[in-house]
């Protein structure tokens, strides 16, 4: 089967610069020479509805972007030159943000001391860059206010840094897969990306905004298209499925050798001996008839921007891969759709205590399917995300919450017959004629017949291509990634991973899974590259060009 494949030297290819050439004139060729030869030779790698493949493999990219949604689409807004900058009549609520700002108006956000704007800020977000990039988007917002953005946005073309960006499906991630039936839990506004207001587009096409809130299903069509109108489509690569990303080294005593992929074990043995070199990536592309073209391409640096959403947590138990045991959403929702669970007068059992556990309740209740409502926490718990959450503005999920509170079982009582809530309880086991086994956290047990089991307590990302799973990333490098207990160990103001140069890190896999504060690692990451591309290029000036790029 063919490979497509994308790999060069760039020295070599850049004639020699006279003393007498400006650093942007010199800047601005480098520019044209990755918009006239890495723009065509990106064209020609395999599209879908392409049989040919590319056969030039010369090139490396500067960067390279696993995932393409919010996260992954936002930061090749950025890196497409795309600059914030404060707005003329801007003026920021709050009056110390505002006058370090007014101290630098001249220059975009990209090119001014993140670390410097987002001393003092506070907000929803471990990460400094997000809470500062989420302020400036939408000032106060954390207190009730709509305040427009103090920012506005200008194509800087120089600043173009090239780029690829790899995702399973269209524009816009996971969002496509999402179940429909519900709202998203932050407002419209919160869910859109730079330079494109979420209601200015939905008044384009014509339809109606009833509330602040809105259907996954119109996020995911926003994203896909907001790559199309603001010219991303170019960067972007549909049905890649990555299947190893690597380091590549060289043997430092040979100017000769090929870049390798070395063991690790070798590498701790002869460490000394071998330099860091580019990234490897593999992976294939789904095509129309459905066949797999491998591929293997080679990056300076690789963004992972691929969410959590790719493996549902699992409770570890016995049965717990009995055909009736979901542990989605779409799973249950195309349960419902079809009607298995019509009629049935054993409950569903709902283990979690998120909101997506409370949509599946809300769905199992609109549906008048009966339901044993199963968590570990008890409902004074102030950690519960019911807690957070304004009651006029998500009255539904307060609705959850209520019946968690005031329909809990009790020793003394049979189940409801339309909800039954089990505070710190936990599920032992499901059996093979449909039943589970509850415990609570005195021992007791209880068995129940049920009609499905729907385990919701959270998503892990698919981090396989990576060594070790990626678990050498995280701040407890022997445990899995996840959002909440274990997310990458960065550098909070370039997202650059600590354990690894040159990989990045931005949205959910840090932390950040709200839409609001995944933008912030796309300035951190954006800022990082074009500071070091800046080094790049007062390197070449001051060895005038004779040696290249180093």
């Amino acid at each position: 089967m063919p490979v497509w494949c994308c790999r060069c030297s760039l020295a070599g290819h850049f004639r020699n610069y006279s003393d007498t050439e400006t650093e942007g004139e010199i800047f601005n060729s480098l520019v044209q020479y990755f918009g006239d030869n890495l723009g065509r030779k990106v064209k020609a790698m395999p599209l879908v509805e392409e049989t040919s493949l590319l056969e030039d493999s010369s090139v490396t990219f500067p960067v390279v972007i696993i995932g393409n949604g919010p996260s992954g689409i936002c930061l090749s807004y950025m890196l497409s030159g795309y600059r914030p900058y404060l707005s003329s009549e801007a003026i920021h609520p709050n009056t110390i943000l505002h006058s370090k700002l007014e101290e630098a108006r001249h220059l975009s956000i990209v090119d001014q001391d993140l670390e410097y704007l987002s001393e003092g800020l506070e907000g929803r977000s471990s990460n400094p860059v997000a809470v500062l990039f989420d302020t400036l988007l939408h000032p106060d917002a954390d207190f009730g206010y709509d305040y427009p953005s103090v920012l506005h946005w200008k194509l800087e073309q120089h600043h173009y840094i090239p780029h690829l960006v790899l995702g399973k499906g269209p524009p816009g991630g996971a969002w496509h897969n999402m179940e429909g039936s519900m709202l998203t839990i932050s407002f419209g506004s919160w869910m859109e990306l730079p330079g494109l207001k979420f209601k200015d587009w939905v008044s384009s096409k014509r339809r109606n905004l009833k509330g602040d809130r809105v259907m996954p299903e119109e996020i995911a069509r926003y994203y896909k298209h907001y790559v199309k109108v603001m010219g991303l489509q170019k960067n972007f690569r549909e049905n890649t499925y990555i299947t190893s990303i690597s380091r590549l080294y060289r043997d430092q005593d040979d100017d000769n050798s090929q870049d390798r992929d070395i063991s690790t074990k070798h590498l701790q043995i002869e460490k000394s001996n071998f330099i860091k070199r580019n990234w490897e990536i593999r992976g294939y592309q789904r095509i129309a008839d459905g066949s797999h073209v491998p591929f293997c391409l080679f990056a300076e640096n690789v963004a992972l921007a691929t969410g959590t959403l790719d493996s549902p947590a699992h409770l570890e138990i016995e049965g717990e891969d009995f055909p009736f045991v979901f542990h989605s959403m779409p799973e249950f929702g195309a349960a419902i759709n079809k009607g298995k669970l019509r009629g049935k007068v054993d409950p569903v059992l709902i283990v979690g205590s998120g909101l997506t556990a409370a949509d599946a309740v809300l769905c199992a209740y609109n549906s008048n399917i009966p339901v044993i409502h199963v968590f570990r926490r008890r409902v004074t718990d102030p950690s519960l995300i019911f807690k957070q959450l304004p009651k006029k503005l998500y009255p539904e999920y307060h609705k959850v919450y209520h019946m968690m509170c005031t329909q809990s079982y009790s020793v003394d009582s049979n189940l409801l017959s339309d909800y039954t809530s089990f505070p710190e309880h936990h599920v032992l086991s499901f059996k093979s004629d449909m039943k589970c086994v509850l415990q609570n956290v005195s021992g007791l047990k209880k068995i129940f017949k049920l009609s499905a089991a729907v385990v919701l307590i959270g998503s892990h990302p698919n981090l396989s291509f990576l060594k070790d799973q990626g678990c050498y990333l995280g701040h407890k490098s022997s445990q899995p990634i996840t959002c909440k207990g274990n997310p990458v160990e960065i550098d909070t103001y370039t997202y650059e991973c600590i354990k690894e140069a040159n990989l990045f890190a931005l949205g959910p896999l840090v932390g950040d899974n709200f839409v609001r504060f995944l933008k912030g690692g796309a300035l951190g990451v954006t800022r990082c590259l074009a500071t070091r591309q800046k080094k790049k290029q007062h390197l070449f000036v001051e060895r005038g060009g004779g040696d290249g790029i180093a």
